[in-house]
């Protein structure tokens, strides 16, 4: 059978009605997004102008043929800028290890030390498998308080709205990216996103794998820095 045409309500209150209920699911729609831009916008900063940290957090953003994507060569890129600048010691890089043929920690820890960044300043999370994972387990595993935040400038609010939430002090470096493909996909999945975010800010779940306490950023910052 052929579906039903919407019909508009024919009284003047029934359309009201219609009009206010419209409006009020446009409001919720676009209230995690307008949450993340309240907290997030203040926070954010350029590479020359972010505040001195010790650890930088570096997000995944997959992997081609075993090697960083562009998208995650260029936060890398970034990453090795802000330690070769001493706006940070050391980087912590989260991602996604959760199969043995797929480990994005390593190809980021090996992309940064071709870079010049010496490995004993590069920690690796393994349990990276998303946003919120990455910035709980940065605070609760690695102890993590403060930091800058390394990621697309179009994933940026979104990472420092939820790691400020899970209690590290962040301040984010969002990379500029040319508006193609990629960039409007990464952007429109964003809108999608922040819904999700919004639940994890309030009910703050544990990440999928929390795991013991984690030595390798204290270990790093007490490693002297070679010249």
């Amino acid at each position: 059978m052929p579906a039903r045409p919407i019909r508009w309500p024919r009284t003047t209150r029934g359309r009201r009605r219609t009009v206010q209920a419209l409006m009020l699911g446009a409001v919720l729609a676009l209230a995690p997004a307008t949450w993340m831009h309240t907290v997030a916008e203040p926070r954010l900063r350029t590479t020359a102008d972010v505040p001195a940290r010790d650890v930088a957090v570096v997000f995944g953003a997959g992997l081609w043929k075993g090697r960083p994507t562009p998208y995650l060569a260029h936060r890398l890129d970034t990453a090795a800028e802000l330690y070769r600048t001493g706006k940070v010691r050391v980087l912590l890089v989260t991602g996604d290890n959760s199969r043995t043929a797929y480990d994005e920690p390593s190809a980021m820890r090996a992309y940064l030390a071709e870079r010049g960044v010496p490995e004993e300043r590069i920690v690796s999370d393994y349990a990276g498998f998303d946003t919120w994972d990455s910035c709980v387990r940065a605070k609760k595993v690695f102890g993590v308080d403060r930091a800058v935040l390394v990621t697309q400038d179009f994933h940026i609010k979104r990472a420092v709205a939820l790691c400020g939430r899970a209690g590290v002090d962040a301040y984010g470096v969002g990379v500029a990216e040319p508006r193609d493909r990629t960039w409007y996909y990464g952007t429109t999945r964003e809108l999608f996103a922040a819904g999700k975010a919004s639940l994890d800010a309030a009910l703050r779940p544990d990440p999928q794998f929390l795991g013991p306490r984690e030595k390798g950023v204290t270990e790093a910052l007490a490693s002297p820095r070679k010249p």
